[in-house]
């Protein structure tokens, strides 16, 4: 597997709603690994436009706090939501 470049952790830029890490590849488009696969030890960023990657230089206690998608706070019932509108 051939790397493009070593990049820290710190020049990613981090959405922490999608928990996704991405930078910018020189194909135009973006190299992206998510908060979950770096908690798992995966430290190789992929470009969904070419060939190229990443490797992630972090430690992983500096890394956030893995959401789970089922704690969320944006998880609704809609059937509730509904009986609230037929007020």
């Amino acid at each position: 597997m051939s790397i493009y470049e070593e990049v820290e952790i710190e020049d990613l830029d981090y959405d922490p709603v999608g928990q996704l890490y991405t930078y910018p590849c020189p194909c135009g488009d973006k190299f992206s690994i998510t908060l979950e696969e770096l908690w798992d030890g995966e430290d190789v960023a992929t470009c969904p436009s070419c060939t190229l990657r990443i490797m992630i230089i972090y430690d992983e206690e500096d890394l956030p706090d893995l959401v789970d998608a089922s704690d969320s706070d944006e998880d609704v019932d809609i059937g509730s939501k509904m009986n609230e509108l037929k007020v």
